[in-house]
C-alpha cells in the first residue's frame, strides 16, 4: 500500500480532513449537492472512507473526512473537481492532507 513520504518510508494511508464554511442557510442544500460525489468517492478505487457532514455546533460549518489507500487514488478521483456552482458556495476552507505511516487501535 501507498506512496513514500519524502523517501522516508511507506505511507500506509492518506487522510484528508478539515472544514468548509458555507452560508448557514445554504448548508443543507450544499450537503445534498455533495451526495453524488460521496457516492462516487466511496465506489472509487482506493477509497477507504469519505464523508462530508454538518457540524453540530456551527451552522455554516461542514466537516470533511476522507481516507485513501494512496495519493494516486486521491488524485485520480480529484481530477474532476467540484462543480463550479458548488465551489462558489464555499466561503472558506481549512482542509489538509495527512500522510499516515502507522495505524493502531486506540
Amino acid at each position: 500500500m501507498g506512496d513514500t513520504a519524502g523517501g522516508e518510508g511507506t505511507v500506509d494511508v492518506i487522510i484528508i480532513a478539515g472544514t468548509l464554511s458555507v452560508d448557514a442557510d445554504a448548508r443543507d442544500a450544499y450537503l445534498e449537492g455533495c451526495r453524488e460525489a460521496v457516492e462516487l468517492a466511496r465506489a472509487a478505487p482506493g477509497c477507504l472512507d469519505f464523508a462530508v457532514s454538518a457540524d453540530l455546533v456551527e451552522p455554516g460549518r461542514i466537516n470533511v473526512y476522507e481516507r485513501w489507500e494512496s495519493g494516486e487514488d486521491v488524485e485520480r478521483f480529484r481530477a474532476a473537481g467540484p462543480e463550479p456552482e458548488q465551489a462558489a458556495q464555499i466561503r472558506g476552507a481549512e482542509v489538509m492532507r495527512y500522510l499516515i505511516s502507522g495505524v493502531e487501535a486506540p
